[in-house]
């Protein structure tokens, strides 16, 4: 029995290695690497992008990258905002501390699908005892967006259908209807977002995963003003990034108006949102649709490409090695609990 129980004991001992908190570190940083390589250098078209871009540097639309740049750290302080918001109800941060959560939290979306890493990064810059609480919150936060994501789409892929794609009256009618009533009874999920947990509770093995189900009592604390704050903040979010991609749009030459820009970007955002990938085919599936939807605006093709490329190492890579940088003077162990306030 005893023998069991050091076997059982051997990936606790592991983790207390003081090895664990420099070796983890480091495979995250090759993995990020990795990743980056992957999509950004190893490209085929990264001559024909690179090229376009140094050739659009040159001209009067450098402005327009200018400006996309400097939204940058305001898209991710209206993300900032909503997550403290949500974390409030448990633990008080500073505006500082709670960006580093969501650069950190960046660091590891960018190397798991539909970002669901971020779940993970945020962790780390919060109490121990608070860890699960921080991923609730996360998941909410993460709800709104979504929210947000899908209410704009369907708003701007309805446009987008009816003016530029030949499509029967009768099926867009069918599609607004539809999609009119999948997103108010999101809206009514959100709003009423304590009622996850009965639900929760039906999940087979909950008894095994009790004391981690425990902390989605959080839920029934939200009240709807945080929950408006939180998709407010959600919202201007969204308008951020949006402006950042007409700029950039035009920094690259593809000429479009405002308004046709918002509805193909909304479509674009919408259709990007419906098929969760892996990040190894998430930029590719980003250009199809870029590719699909600015081409009726333009015949451009490695304009369009560098355009949703530049927003993604804009609003992804640049800010996951920024957050690289905040992981590496993290203590990993005490985040996760396994070392107590007064070791170091």
């Amino acid at each position: 029995m005893k023998a069991v129980q050091n076997i059982l004991s051997i990936p606790t001992r592991l983790i207390k290695n003081k090895y664990f908190n420099l070796g983890f570190k480091v495979i995250l940083a090759m993995l990020v690497a990795l990743v980056i390589y992957r999509q950004v250098f190893s490209k085929e078209n990264i001559d024909d992008i690179w090229a376009l871009f140094l050739a659009s540097m040159s001209t009067t639309n450098l402005v327009w990258l200018v400006i996309a740049i400097a939204l940058m750290p305001i898209n991710w302080a209206f993300e900032t905002m909503k997550f403290r918001t949500l974390i409030e109800r448990f633990e008080k941060q500073n505006f500082w501390r709670s960006y580093q959560a969501i650069l950190a939290g960046v660091t590891f979306s960018i190397l798991t699908p539909n970002r669901i890493g971020e779940y993970g990064g945020r962790v780390l810059l919060v109490k121990p005892e608070n860890n699960w609480k921080a991923v609730i919150a996360t998941l909410v936060g993460s709800f709104s967006q979504l929210l947000v994501l899908l209410t704009m789409g369907l708003i701007s892929l309805i446009f987008f259908a009816n003016i530029y794609l030949d499509l029967e009256p009768i099926m867009l009618s069918g599609f607004l209807f539809l999609g009119s009533i999948f997103v108010f009874v999101m809206l009514f999920v959100f709003f009423n977002i304590s009622v996850l947990v009965p639900v929760a509770k039906r999940i087979p093995f909950y008894n095994r995963f009790k004391k981690v189900f425990k902390n989605l009592k959080l839920l029934n604390q939200y009240n709807t003003k945080e929950l408006t704050k939180t998709l407010f903040f959600a919202l201007c979010r969204y308008g951020i990034y949006t402006l950042q991609y007409y700029f950039i749009l035009k920094f690259f030459g593809i000429e479009i108006s405002f308004a046709a820009a918002i509805i193909g970007i909304g479509t674009i955002f919408l259709l990007q949102t419906s098929v969760p990938l892996p990040p190894i085919m998430g930029l590719f599936m980003r250009g199809e649709v870029a590719l699909f939807v600015w081409g009726i605006f333009s015949n451009n093709q490695i304009a369009i490409l560098a355009s949703t490329f530049g927003l993604w190492i804009l609003n992804l890579i640049v800010p996951a090695l920024i957050g690289m940088i905040f992981i590496a003077n993290i203590n990993v162990l005490k985040t996760l609990g396994y070392e107590s306030n007064k070791d170091k």
